[in-house]
């Protein structure tokens, strides 16, 4: 299944981010917490590909039991990073004969230790042209990444959406939006890139707040903001672990609420490899997506 078939057909989505875990216990782990999330029936489960691609092999090896045991449709992501259009063409082909038909597709982050993105020599500079060359090669459904507070290397929004337009030429799908804790950003993004010629769907990236510190190291990493009011809560509760837990989810929940409201094409849940703050929040949400969700015909 065609994730933008879905999109079309059933908005709002709902999905899941996952990472895999660098041992085979970590691994058997996460693989029983995805099971146990399809009770939920979210429209798919992402896999990320680890800085560098430093978990290639296990994003592969995951998002194939993922499409073989279970009916939970599998995103593989795939970045530029450390690797060849040689290397990533024999990951593509092995996700293809695995039959998987979704790939998030994505520039990449340098690997530890660096600071700057270096193309390889036989490589791709840009997810847009990693995207044109997977749709060049492929009958799958690919997806690109956009940022609501622009992308942290460039100078500014509008700059941010000539590239992001580039994607979108290319052969992208839908989109995925990084982390965000103030709808208002996602509001004028969504606006601003509809005038850049932008027509895509837009899944909306959510994180619940887990961990003050953890929180503050991703978004600085990916360019996001923390409000100041939403800062002031976690922070009076850093050292309560439960009590940041709850303020986060809140968070959370009230910021679906109102993008469901205003007609988003979906969630997408960033978990940290836990279920327990994305279960919470979609027991109290999920009458509402059934509702926004078009009648089948």
């Amino acid at each position: 299944m065609k994730i933008i078939d879905s999109i079309t057909s059933q908005p709002p989505t709902l999905s899941f981010e996952f990472f895999p875990p660098r041992d085979d216990v970590g691994f058997w782990d996460l693989y029983k917490t995805i099971l146990s999330l399809k009770q939920l029936d979210p429209t798919y489960v992402s896999v990320t590909y680890g800085a560098g691609g430093s978990t290639r092999k296990k994003t592969v090896d995951l998002v194939e039991r993922i499409k073989a045991d279970t009916d939970i449709e599998p995103v593989a992501h795939l970045t530029c990073v450390g690797a060849t259009q040689r290397e990533i063409e024999e990951v593509v082909d092995d996700l293809v004969a695995a039959k998987i038909e979704n790939i998030l597709a994505l520039r990449g982050d340098p690997p530890a230790g660096e600071t700057e993105f270096k193309q390889v020599e036989g490589g791709f500079a840009h997810a847009a042209d990693l995207i044109a060359f997977l749709k060049s090669r492929y009958d799958i459904c690919v997806a690109g990444a956009c940022h609501p507070e622009k992308h942290p290397e460039a100078p500014d929004l509008k700059t941010d959406l000539v590239h992001l337009k580039k994607k979108v030429d290319a052969g992208c799908e839908y989109l995925v939006t990084q982390l965000f804790f103030d709808n208002a950003d996602f509001y004028r993004f969504r606006e601003q890139a509809e005038k850049q010629g932008i027509h895509l769907p837009i899944i909306v990236g959510i994180m619940p707040i887990l961990s003050v510190k953890q929180t503050k190291r991703f978004t600085q990493l990916c360019g996001a903001s923390i409000p100041k009011a939403l800062l002031e809560k976690i922070e009076a509760v850093e050292d309560d672990v439960e009590a940041v837990r709850q303020v986060g989810t809140v968070h959370a929940l009230k910021q679906c609420e109102d993008l469901i409201a205003n007609g988003v094409a979906g969630l997408h849940f960033y978990t940290l490899n836990r279920s327990t703050a994305t279960r919470a929040i979609f027991q109290h949400i999920n009458d509402q997506v059934r509702a926004a969700r078009p009648a089948a015909k």
